[in-house]
């Protein structure tokens, strides 16, 4: 099943890209067809290392290390040339400030090393190297090259060009409506930062508890966090993470006029890919915590509801 899902995903990208860009497409620039031929050099260098370790080392995680990195370098390689515009100064601020909070974030988990291919790796990525359907090895490796590697290295790239229509259609000044959406932008990276706060905190407290053999009561007892941020929604920092991109594709409106540009390609794979990663979690998290499902069918998964609004069904939410 699992499997399927990837193959369609991957096959959805195939179609999507070149229908967006032939429907809704802006006929790029020099200049930005030379910003975009480094981008993609940048991306296939990615994309030839994390698969090449993550093959050597077995350590699937090297994309994961380089999800919050990758987004700065492209930000700042595009700001630069858009001649460091008020406007794209701004962008490239904004993508650097996530990917510092998401770089630490990562980095206090132990996923970086001094042997930078070592370091943690993602606990569901052994989980599903170890599933029948990725058996034999061959099978896995060809999800690494195409799926790991191939498609996120790709998808990191493509949620950052709405900074590339930004910069073809950039005068080089910066309005309030600049403003007003750098400001949701920053929003999003709030509930982000607070959510990860929260969650670091639990999981931290929880594991010193099982590691000095200390029984664990109340809210450690049931194994997962279920206050602040995360009573309202199941994935707050992944609420945060899209909403983030899809307000950092308005930056693209606000400078071609264009509702729908062909950069929005990025933003909507984004969620897709995070519904897939949600729905695997949540598997993980219901088999192992006894209380997951209740859970599942009080909260919401991504978006908050209104207050007092009650759930129909027992069923998990969507």
């Amino acid at each position: 099943m699992k499997i399927l899902q990837t193959a369609i995903l991957l096959v959805f990208t195939l179609l999507v890209v070149p229908i967006f860009t032939y429907f809704f497409g802006i006929s790029l620039g020099e200049r930005e067809w030379e910003a975009l031929g480094i981008l993609i050099k940048i991306c296939a260098v990615s994309i030839s290392y994390c698969f090449l370790v993550g093959e050597l080392t077995g350590n699937n995680s090297q994309v994961d290390k380089y999800w919050s990195i990758l987004p700065i370098i492209y930000a700042w390689v595009m700001a630069y040339f858009g001649e460091f515009s008020l406007r794209m100064v701004l962008l490239a601020l904004l993508v650097t400030a996530w990917g510092a909070r998401l770089t630490y974030n990562f980095a206090r988990k132990g996923a970086y090393k001094w042997r930078f291919w070592e370091g943690e790796e993602d606990y569901r990525w052994e989980i599903l190297r170890n599933k029948p359907e990725f058996q034999p090895k061959w099978k896995w490796t060809l999800f690494n090259l195409f799926f790991i590697s191939g498609y996120q290295n790709v998808l990191i790239l493509l949620f950052t060009l709405p900074m590339l229509v930004t910069m073809q259609f950039d005068d080089g000044s910066i309005g309030l409506v600049d403003y007003l959406v750098a400001s949701i932008v920053l929003f999003f990276l709030a509930i982000e930062t607070v959510a990860d706060e929260q969650q670091w905190n639990y999981q931290k407290e929880k594991w010193r508890l099982i590691k000095e053999g200390k029984l664990l009561t109340g809210d450690f007892a049931k194994g997962f966090l279920d206050k602040g941020l995360w009573a309202i929604s199941r994935h707050p920092n992944y609420l945060g993470e899209q909403g983030f991109w899809v307000s950092f594709y308005f930056f693209s409106v606000v400078a071609s006029g264009q509702w729908l540009n062909w950069s929005v390609v990025g933003c909507l794979l984004l969620l897709i890919l995070f519904q897939g990663s949600s729905n695997f979690s949540e598997e993980i998290s219901a088999s192992k915590y006894d209380a997951y499902k209740a859970y599942q069918a009080r909260v919401p998964r991504f978006v908050p509801r209104p207050k007092g609004k009650a759930e129909e069904s027992p069923a998990p939410s969507s």
